[in-house]
C-alpha cells in the first residue's frame, strides 16, 4: 500500500505520540504551491539575512555548501491533514547562517523566489530547529519540493517551512507572510491545531 486514506486505522501504534491530532499518515509527499514553481539555478543562487538595520549578509552556493552540513530524520505535518513520517533531508542549520549576525530582532520573516512570504519567531529558527535543505532521501532536492534550497522547520505545519527561499528579514515586529495574511493561523504548530486565525 503506497499511500494511506484519511479512514485508514491499521497500524497506528507505529505512529503513536507522533500524529499530531486532525492528522492522517501518509507515505507519498503531496505537492501544493502558493504559484508556479520558479527554476533556480543553484549557479545564480543567493541567501541573504538581511537585519533590522539593514544591515545583510549573503551566502552564494558554494559558500553554503562549505558550512557544516547536517543529515537529519524528521515528521513533517501538513495544514492539509497529511502527516508524513521519518523524512531524510541534508543542508545547514540556520544557526550556521546566524552566528555572525548581530540583532536584537525578535521575529523573522522569510523571503522565497516568486514572493511568497512565511513569518516565524527568531527563536523558532534557533539552537538546532531550523535549517536551509538541499537534499531529500538522498537526491538532490527537487524544485516541485522547493529545491534547491528549502526551509525546514518541523516542529510547525509546512508551510512556514518555505520552498524556493531566498532570504530572511530579521524584524522587531511580527510581520504576517503570504498565508497569515488572509486567514492562516499566525504561528501554526500542529499540535494545537493552529490551522486558522480562529485555532
Amino acid at each position: 500500500m503506497d499511500n494511506f486514506s484519511p479512514g485508514f486505522h491499521g497500524r497506528t501504534n507505529r505512529f503513536e505520540g507522533r500524529l499530531p491530532p486532525g492528522q492522517y499518515p501518509t507515505e507519498s509527499f503531496p505537492v501544493l504551491s502558493a504559484g508556479p514553481t520558479p527554476r533556480v539555478l543553484t549557479e545564480t543562487w543567493d541567501f541573504g539575512i538581511t537585519t533590522e538595520s539593514g544591515q545583510r549578509h549573503s551566502w552564494d552556493w558554494d559558500q553554503m555548501m562549505a558550512l557544516p552540513q547536517e543529515d537529519l530524520t524528521v515528521d513533517i505535518h501538513c495544514v492539509t491533514r497529511w502527516s508524513k513520517f521519518d523524512t531524510s533531508w541534508r543542508g545547514v542549520s540556520l544557526d550556521a547562517f546566524l552566528e555572525d549576525v548581530e540583532t536584537s530582532a525578535d521575529f523573522a520573516l522569510v523571503h522565497s523566489e516568486g514572493g511568497y512570504t512565511t513569518n516565524l519567531p527568531l527563536e523558532d529558527l534557533t539552537d538546532g530547529k531550523a535549517w536551509l535543505v538541499h537534499t531529500f532521501d538522498g537526491y538532490d532536492l527537487s524544485p516541485e519540493h522547493g529545491g534547491p534550497v528549502r526551509l525546514l522547520v518541523p516542529q510547525h505545519y509546512l508551510w512556514k517551512s518555505a520552498k524556493w527561499v531566498k532570504g530572511i528579514s530579521l524584524t522587531p515586529q511580527d510581520e504576517p507572510g503570504f498565508w497569515e495574511s488572509v486567514g492562516y493561523h499566525d504561528y501554526g504548530d500542529p499540535w494545537r491545531e493552529q490551522r486558522t486565525w480562529s485555532d
